[in-house]
């Protein structure tokens, strides 16, 4: 028997940095609207909204994703994304969830493909970019990542992945085991730089819009 595959988009009505800004507008559709439409595209068997916000399901359902309504003590600014996807693993029948979170429109179907064809050998796997090593400074004006009078070359240092938010891959039960997005064997796909960009700033949004 095949499994079945299902994406999530966590999106709640209550954003700070951009009010509204699951829905706003980039490049003539709402911003959720790009991500599912990246996930309706793949792989995914189905795709999901969980929202506590009416608009936001409205959007959702227009835009051809089922909804899952979760309760407002889930979508508050310390509401953790883990008890999110929690809720939706006790209300949703799945056993491969791909976590998209709505502020990374630049994802694609392949992104994502790429993520479930690694699921053959990972437990879990998670969306990256990669980082040379740059020199960084606490806001006391501190070196942060090096001794000033030994700083390294950037070549004699390994790069690091940095996680872009784009999306994250687990089974149902490594999720209601571990109570983590991903655990056990974990497994990176690459994105490039300019494509991890996450809307989270009017800047953000002015920049993406420009690129897209």
């Amino acid at each position: 028997m095949s499994k079945k595959i299902v994406s999530v988009i966590l999106a709640r009505g209550g954003s700070k940095g951009i009010p509204r800004k699951n829905v706003i507008d980039l490049g003539g559709k709402p911003l959720i609207q790009w991500t599912i439409n990246s996930s309706l595209m793949s792989n995914v068997d189905e795709t999901w909204v969980s929202t506590d916000d009416q608009e936001i399901a409205e959007v959702a359902k227009k835009a051809n994703s089922k909804v899952l309504y979760r309760p407002s003590t889930l979508a508050t600014d310390t509401s953790s994304s883990e008890d999110a996807l929690l809720h939706f693993a006790e209300n949703v029948d799945f056993d491969i969830l791909v976590f998209i979170q709505p502020t990374s429109p630049l994802l694609t179907p392949l992104d994502i493909n790429q993520g479930l064809y690694m699921m053959d050998k990972y437990d879990s796997v998670f969306s990256a970019y990669e980082e040379h090593w740059v020199p960084k400074w606490t806001k006391n004006y501190i070196p942060y990542n090096f001794v000033k009078h030994h700083r390294p070359r950037r070549q004699d240092k390994e790069p690091l992945y940095v996680e872009n938010g784009a999306f994250y891959i687990t089974t149902k039960e490594n999720l209601l085991k571990s109570k983590l997005r991903y655990s056990g064997f974990i497994g990176i796909v690459e994105m490039p730089l300019w494509r991890s960009f996450q809307v989270d700033t009017f800047d953000d949004l002015d920049l993406l819009n420009k690129l897209i």
